[in-house]
């Protein structure tokens, strides 16, 4: 299961050509960088052009960085090299920088999750589950838990797809199957969970920003999502069941390998200890009581933090669905200190403190992102160019009579295509939101109808690129169990899913819509504009 690998020759075809494209990409923050500057020269030239849009505005006061005329309300392109915008870049920047909404919520939310992993709870939640899986039920376990480990973070990776590949092993059937059928729900399944967690938090983050071009008092709320990634999990577990089953495991044939000692000591290393289960029924208990404790703040007669009784509908349940990040803090923080103590993970609130800190320290390089992020999303927003593309766009497109199915379908496939050369999820959709999102709220698609769009246009590509951070890392693993695996023979083994996956996203966005479907709690397909804000 080891030995010299012959290097595959990536310089010809299509893959190729990705891969040498992509490389010539810079990080990710450079380019930020250049965006701004590009930004910054456009928005000099639209200011000379006169670049403007209008819409009718039944409003008294108009809202920031437009103008308000006889029940018209323009934008109109303003210069950042301005002595106003250059003030405003330096005399700003540090309050550009902190107020950028998705700063504090990943922030709050990588603290918690940190101890939950490094306590080891998300590796024993993962170990736990398939070690003792059925042999007939393995690859629909496989799926499930490789969609749901999304919240573990890097444990999805380094501890599940490896940990599936050897459970094949054990059981008589090719490992490499396993290793496929982890890879796709880890990573191509990437839009899809039980419940929402850190990435719905980041992205819809972004989605805010977007929103408030149009609706400046537009929230966020992390459950926006929840029944369309549960979708997901529900139609992508039988396509994995029978891709693997049916299409990948037969072409890799009957594996010879022999479960040696090797290979057993690697499933005992899964075994929980005595410890850790005793730790995962704590951290079951403690996540009870949470639950508990947010659903009587709500709940409780006449004590409800969480419930708005001034709103009507669904806008009464405003402060509980704010109150989710801190919820899903609680829910890491507390659970992991819980299976920490019982395994001996953490012996005292420094080791918690510890393990807090650590998990900021892993935000260093986001940081430096959203640094730059932010002051290009500040300064899309002061040039204006944002609402005039987005209300000179919605216009176009809306003589054009396309349907929202198509338009949305036209994300998530421009979303797919960008995500073969660029792999952070975050970086892309911080660039296309600003655009999107107004544009599609003037065409009356919600912002979480088009950031579910982006999602799933995000994922599936993840298993097709070797620009993804974690595909050098996969070939290592399937290395192990075939010396012959090269980038085109992982690309191979997994193209079968990615097209399963497309399919079944584009129809599954086409069908959200077509038949009105709601996205989560509070969330709806369409959008109207506030009489208020229109």
């Amino acid at each position: 299961m080891s030995g010299a690998v012959p290097r595959p020759d990536r310089e010809r075809g299509f893959l190729g050509f990705v891969e040498r494209a992509g490389n010539l990409l810079p990080d990710p923050t450079i380019i930020f960088i250049y965006l701004i500057v590009v930004l910054m020269l456009v928005s000099a030239l639209g200011e000379a052009m006169g670049w403007s849009a209008s819409l009718s505005y039944p409003g008294e006061k108009a809202p920031e960085h437009a103008e308000l005329a006889n029940g018209v309300l323009t934008y109109r392109a303003s210069n950042l090299f301005s002595e106003e915008n250059i003030a405003r870049l330096f005399t700003e920047m540090p309050r550009t920088f902190a107020s950028f909404a998705p700063l504090g919520l990943v922030l709050t939310i990588m603290m918690g999750a940190a101890v939950a992993e490094r306590s080891g709870l998300f590796s024993a939640l993962i170990r736990g589950s398939l070690r003792n899986a059925r042999k007939s039920l393995l690859t629909p376990i496989v799926a499930i838990i490789g969609m749901v480990s999304h919240h573990a973070s890097d444990a999805a990776y380094v501890v599940f797809i490896p940990l599936a590949a050897i459970t094949f092993a054990i059981v008589g059937r090719h490992p490499l199957a396993g290793l496929a059928a982890a890879f796709a729900a880890v990573s191509g399944g990437y839009a899809g969970n039980i419940m929402p967690g850190q990435i719905d938090v980041l992205l819809f983050g972004f989605t805010q920003e977007a929103a408030r071009i149009v609706e400046p008092g537009w929230t966020m709320n992390p459950l926006g999502n929840w029944y369309f990634i549960l979708g997901i999990v529900i139609l992508f577990t039988p396509i994995i069941w029978f891709v693997t089953d049916r299409i990948v495991e037969p072409r890799l044939g009957t594996w010879n390998g022999v479960v040696d000692a090797e290979l057993r000591a690697d499933l005992d290393k899964a075994e929980l200890t005595a410890d850790e289960r005793k730790g995962l029924r704590r951290a079951g208990l403690v996540a009870l009581l949470i639950v508990a404790a947010f659903a009587a703040l709500a709940l409780w007669p006449g004590y409800t933090p969480f419930i708005n009784e001034e709103a009507e509908g669904t806008a009464r349940l405003q402060p509980l669905y704010a109150s989710l990040i801190a919820g899903f803090f609680m829910l890491f923080l507390f659970t992991g200190t819980a299976f920490g103590r019982a395994a001996g993970a953490i012996k005292s609130a420094a080791d918690v403190m510890e393990m807090m800190q650590h998990g900021v320290r892993t935000m260093a390089p986001y940081l430096v992102f959203v640094f730059f992020a932010a002051h290009f999303v500040a300064m899309f927003n002061w040039s204006r160019i944002g609402p005039i593309i987005a209300i000179n766009g919605a216009e176009a497109l809306a003589e054009m009579a396309l349907p929202a199915a198509l338009l949305l379908v036209s994300v998530l496939l421009l979303s797919s295509f960008l995500d073969l050369f660029i792999g952070s999820a975050s970086a892309k959709w911080s660039a296309l939101s600003p655009v999107v999102v107004p544009m599609f709220m003037l065409l009356g698609i919600s912002p979480e109808m088009t950031t579910a769009a982006y999602r799933m246009g995000d994922s599936y590509t993840n298993i097709m690129t070797p620009l993804m951070s974690y595909f050098p890392l996969i070939l290592a693993f399937s290395q192990r169990w075939d010396r012959s695996m090269g980038v085109g023979s992982l690309l191979a083994l997994m193209l079968p899913y990615a097209l399963c996956f497309m399919a079944m996203g584009i129809a599954m966005t086409v069908a959200w819509v077509g038949f009105d479907l709601p996205l989560g709690p509070g969330a709806q397909v369409h959008y109207t504009i506030p009489v208020e804000t229109k």
